[in-house]
């Protein structure tokens, strides 16, 4: 529900509405009828009631409420570093969400397979919700997993460094998995291929694909998918002023992601507004504010596409937010 700053003060929650959105926009013209994506929120016993509140007053951002099904973890008492329970009051331990890992359990404890069942569901995108560029029910990745045949995939980063704190997608005794990076040690962290590269680079971004049957019965067909860091991952999990994985870094990286498409696309930014930049000149070194602000609706595009039909030669001030009316007063000009 956090409003990290961007121009249209879109939340986190509008952003991957209005991409759901779309996506189901794009699925019904290429294939000449009505698609529906329906949308499953794991919520805490903490973070259901207020999730459904705040979908219901904002209209569920345009999506059928059917289609938006909320459910719950499990939760486990919580203890100190030392292993001693914490005392939510005298009389009761504390408890904590169960983590990501508590999804398959939830999906059982839920019936949330057996509506996918009866929605005739083959397959489950699963993201972290705190990814401000999160493709949602991405067609790019989905195809690529059933293409391949897999049962279970996972979209993966190059690391940026050795030691960066995310996971890593490798093979433990021949069996894909996920190894914290608090379980590599610094010696196998800095292990190097003959070129130079990263042994273990494949960083972990929790966005998994899922055949419907392999949350089941558990298969083991496994496929790596790797994408840019910068076009599909920027967490938020710190306050600002941290210096990453903060709303000031998630703004960036979606303002900056908005700025390539539109330069991309054709649209100019005059000197006025701020230093104009090739489409191909890197727009973000050291993760600064893009050379303009330009901010584009999910419901104007999915990930850039049919971007030049309002802005090819287009003369854009700075502050620019790319609505729907926005959009429909462009194509028209």
């Amino acid at each position: 529900m956090y409003n990290v700053g961007l121009p249209s003060g879109k939340t986190l929650y509008q952003i991957q509405a209005e991409r759901i959105r779309k996506v189901e926009e794009l699925a019904g013209q290429r294939f000449g009828g009505r698609c529906t994506v329906p949308w499953y929120i794991m919520t805490s016993e903490f973070t259901l009631g207020p999730t459904a509140q705040f979908f219901e007053e904002h209209g569920y951002f345009g999506l059928d409420p059917s289609n938006v099904v909320m459910f719950e973890q499990r939760m486990l008492p919580a203890v100190t570093f030392d292993g001693k329970a914490i005392l939510e009051r005298k009389d009761k331990v504390a408890m904590a969400p169960d983590g990501n890992g508590g999804l398959y359990r939830a999906l059982e404890d839920n019936r949330i397979l057996e509506d996918m069942e009866q929605r005739g569901i083959q397959y489950v995108h699963v993201y972290c919700v705190d990814n401000i560029l999160v493709k949602m029910a991405d067609p790019v990745f989905i195809g690529f997993c059933v293409l391949r045949g897999a049962d279970c995939g996972a979209k993966v980063v190059e690391k940026a460094y050795p030691t960066e704190p995310v996971g890593v997608v490798c093979q433990v005794d021949g069996v894909y998995q996920v190894v914290e990076y608090s379980e590599v040690g610094p010696e196998t962290a800095r292990a190097l291929n003959a070129d130079g590269s990263l042994v273990y680079n494949a960083g972990n971004i929790c966005n998994h694909f899922f055949t419907r049957d392999f949350l089941e019965t558990v298969t083991r067909n496994f496929v790596a998918f790797e994408v840019l860091r910068e076009e599909e991952f920027s967490p938020l999990k710190n306050a600002d002023p941290a210096d990453k994985d903060s709303p000031t870094t998630a703004r960036r990286a979606l303002l900056c992601q908005h700025y390539r498409w539109a330069v991309g696309a054709g649209a100019r930014f005059p000197q006025g507004s701020h230093p104009r930049v090739s489409p191909d000149q890197d727009p973000m070194p050291g993760a600064q504010e893009p050379p303009a602000i330009c901010e584009i609706s999910p419901l104007v595009s999915y990930f850039g596409e049919g971007l030049e039909t309002y802005l090819k030669d287009k003369d854009l001030q700075s502050p620019f937010i790319l609505d729907e009316h926005k959009a429909k007063m462009l194509a028209t000009a």
